[in-house]
C-alpha cells in the first residue's frame, strides 16, 4: 500500500490549529494517492500535554475534534494520536492513546501500554498504561500499531530493557504484517541515529516495513526532530523526512521505494538547527514575536544572537550593550559589529551611574567590609533590570546567554544574567559554544574573530578572567559531562582524564552548591541526555557524597 508520514508541528492544547495540519495533510495524501496517513504521538492535542490531560474538558474536547477530523478525512485512513479515557476503575483516568479514522468515524483505538517515567518523561503521572493491543486491518492487511515507547524494548537491541513487555513482539508474533508507530521522540545530539539503529534492528528482526512518524517543534524544553522513517525488511531506509521542520514523505511498501529528503549531516549542524527551532517555537507558542538580547561581546550572546535572528528575523531582534565600570571598548566594539553583521537593532545603555548609585545607598550598610563578588552581582544585577524594563517596554521576551558549563558551576548571578524568558544555550557546554559558533561563521564572519579568539571574561572586575576562577573549559567540561551526564564519581572521572582528584571534587562540590540557582533558572533548550530542567531532578537542600 502507499503510505504518507505527515510531520507536522503542534502545539499543546491547540486543538483547532493542530486539526487544521492534520486535514491539510491528509488531504494532500489523498490527492496523491496514499491510502494511510500517519500523524505523531498526541498529535491532536500537543505532546506533552502534561497534567492539562485532569481537567475533563480538555479530555472530551480532544475526542470531538478527533471525531470531526475523521468527517473532513473521507477517502484516506488517518492514525493521529490522541487522550482517551481510560476504563479502570483505578489508577489514571486516561491513556496515550492513537485513534485510526476511516469512513468518517473513528474504527479503531490503540492505546500506549509502555508509559516512559526518566529523563522529560513522566508518563506515568498522567497516563494509564494499556493492558493489551489489537492489530487492525487495512484491506487485506493486519497491522501492528504501536505508539513512541512502545518500540523501544526489544530484547535482541537493548542490553538493559526498561520493561517486562514487548508490544511490538505481541503484536507481531500474533500475524502483524506491517509495523507502525507514531511518537513525540525528543531530540538530543546522536538520536537520531539511535534511533534509526532500534527501528532497523526490529525491521530485520521481523522482516517487515516499519514506518515511523515523529513529531517536529519545540514545546517547553523540548525539542522535537522529525526525522520521520520507513525502514525496509532488509533494514534499508525506504523513506527519509527533513529534519527540524514540517513534511511530508511517501512510500510504498510493497515496491519499497519512498522519498529519501535531505539530511542535516553533522551533530554541530544538526544541534544548531534544535536550538533555532526550539527559540521560535518557545517564543512564538509563549505569544511572543521580538526578542531582547544583552550582547556583551562576548561569545555566548553572541551565539544566542545568531541563534534568534535564523529563529525570528533580524527585525525581531534586539542587542542591547549595557558597558560597566570594567567593560573594555573592545568588548563594546566587538558588539557592535556582531549587531552590524546580524543586521539588528542595537542599543547602548550605559550601567556606570546605576552602579555608583546601588553602592551609594549599600555604603552605610556595607561599611568595614571589603569588595568582593558583591560588587560583581550589582553590576549583572543591574544589566538584567535593565533588560526586563525594556522587555516590558517593547514587549520583547529577554534571551538570557548562559552556557550549560557555567550553569552547571554557578558562575552566573541569580536575577542578573539568569535574567530571562528562555535559556537558549544553557545545555551548550563552553566548548561546544566555540564549535557553534564556528558553524556559524562557515559562510561568512557573523560572529567577529576577536569574540572567537580572546579569553573569556564577565569584566566584573580589572583584567578578569574565567580561568580566575574556573579551570579550562575543556577540563571543565570533560567532568561536566562524566559527571552529570554519565553519572560518575569523583574518583572516576580523575582517573578517565588523569585529572586531579581534588580538582574534580572541587567542580563537583560547585555543582551541587548551586543547584539552588539551576532551579530558579529560565526554561531551556535540551539539546544533550541530560540537560538541567526537568529531566534532572535532584533536591536542593542536601548533602551528598563526593568521593
Amino acid at each position: 500500500m502507499k503510505i504518507a508520514l505527515g510531520q507536522i508541528n503542534p502545539t499543546v492544547g491547540d486543538f483547532v490549529g493542530n486539526a487544521e495540519k492534520i486535514v491539510h495533510y491528509a488531504a494532500r495524501a489523498r490527492t496523491a494517492g496514499a491510502e494511510v496517513i500517519l500523524f505523531p504521538e498526541l498529535s491532536i492535542c500537543g505532546y506533552p500535554p502534561r497534567d492539562l490531560v485532569e481537567r475533563a474538558t480538555f479530555v472530551a474536547h480532544n475526542r470531538e475534534i478527533a471525531e470531526a477530523i475523521a468527517r473532513m478525512t473521507v477517502g484516506i485512513t488517518v492514525v493521529a494520536g490522541l487522550v482517551t479515557p481510560a476504563n479502570g476503575k483505578t489508577g489514571k483516568s486516561v491513556m496515550n492513546s492513537a485513534a485510526v479514522l476511516r469512513d468518517g468515524r473513528i474504527v479503531h483505538v490503540q492505546s500506549k501500554r509502555l508509559l516512559p517515567t526518566y529523563d522529560v518523561f513522566d508518563e506515568m503521572r498522567n497516563f494509564a498504561p494499556a493492558d493489551h493491543q489489537e492489530l487492525f486491518c487495512q484491506g487485506s492487511t493486519s497491522i501492528a500499531l504501536t505508539i513512541c515507547e512502545d518500540a523501544w524494548n526489544d530484547k535482541n537491541f537493548w542490553d538493559r530493557r526498561l520493561y517486562g513487555n514487548d508490544p511490538v513482539e505481541d503484536l507481531m508474533v500474533g500475524g502483524g504484517k506491517l509495523l507502525l508507530n507514531i511518537s513525540a521522540s525528543p531530540f538530543y545530539v546522536a538520536k537520531q541515529e539511535l534511533r534509526r539503529k532500534m527501528l532497523t534492528a526490529i525491521a530485520r528482526k521481523y522482516h517487515t516495513v516499519v514506518a515511523m512518524c515523529n513529531q517536529v517543534g519545540g514545546n517547553d524544553s523540548i525539542v522535537f526532530d522529525g526525522s520521520s522513517v520507513v525502514i525496509g525488511p532488509d533494514g534499508s531506509v525506504i523513506a527519509q523526512a527533513r529534519s527540524f521542520e514540517e513534511d511530508l514523505i511517501f512510500c510504498d511498501t510493497d515496491a519499497l521505494t519512498g522519498d529519501i529528503h535531505p539530511e542535516l549531516g553533522s551533530e554541530d549542524a544538526n544541534a544548531y538547527a534544535a536550538l533555532v527551532l526550539g527559540t521560535r517555537d518557545y517564543v512564538g507558542k509563549c505569544g511572543f514575536r521580538k526578542v531582547i538580547i544583552g550582547l556583551s561581546g562576548g561569545i555566548d550572546s553572541a551565539l544566542t544572537a545568531a541563534i534568534a535572528v535564523d529563529a525570528l528575523g533580524a527585525e525581531n531582534v534586539m542587542g542591547v550593550g549595557m558597558p560597566g565600570p570594567y567593560s573594555s571598548q573592545g568588548s563594546i566594539d566587538d558588539a557592535a559589529a556582531l549587531a552590524e553583521n546580524l543586521g539588528i537593532r542595537f542599543e547602548i545603555v550605559p550601567i556606570g551611574d546605576v552602579v555608583q548609585a546601588f553602592r551609594n545607598t549599600l555604603a552605610p550598610v556595607f561599611s568595614g567590609f571589603h569588595e568582593d563578588t558583591t560588587e560583581e552581582n550589582i553590576q549583572a544585577r543591574t544589566r538584567g533590570n535593565i533588560l526586563m524594563s525594556l522587555s516590558n517596554k517593547f514587549g520583547a521576551m529577554v534571551l538570557s546567554t548562559g552556557n550549560k558549563s557555567e550553569l552547571a558551576v554557578g558562575y552566573c548571578t541569580l536575577y542578573g544574567d539568569m535574567a530571562g524568558g528562555l535559556a537558549v544555550i544553557s545545555d551548550v557546554p563552553k566548548t561546544m559554544v566555540y564549535r557553534l559558533s564556528h558553524y556559524v561563521n562557515r559562510g561568512r564572519e557573523i560572529i567577529p574573530q576577536n569574540t572567537i579568539t580572546k579569553p573569556p571574561s564577565a569584566e566584573l572586575r580589572p583584567n578578569q578572567k574565567d580561568t580566575d576562577s574556573l579551570p579550562e573549559y575543556e577540563v571543565l567540561d570533560a567532568i561536566l559531562d562524566d559527571y552529570v551526564e554519565e553519572m560518575k564519581s569523583a574518583k572516576e572521572i580523575a582517573e578517565a582524564h588523569g585529572f586531579d582528584i581534588a580538582l574534580v571534587r572541587r567542580v563537583i562540590a560547585l555543582i551541587e552548591r548551586t543547584e539552588y540557582k539551576r532551579q530558579q533558572a529560565a526554561p531551556g533548550l535540551k539539546i544533550s541526555t541530560k540537560a538541567f530542567g526537568v529531566g534532572r531532578r535532584f533536591p536542593i537542600a542536601a548533602r551528598s557524597d563526593l568521593a
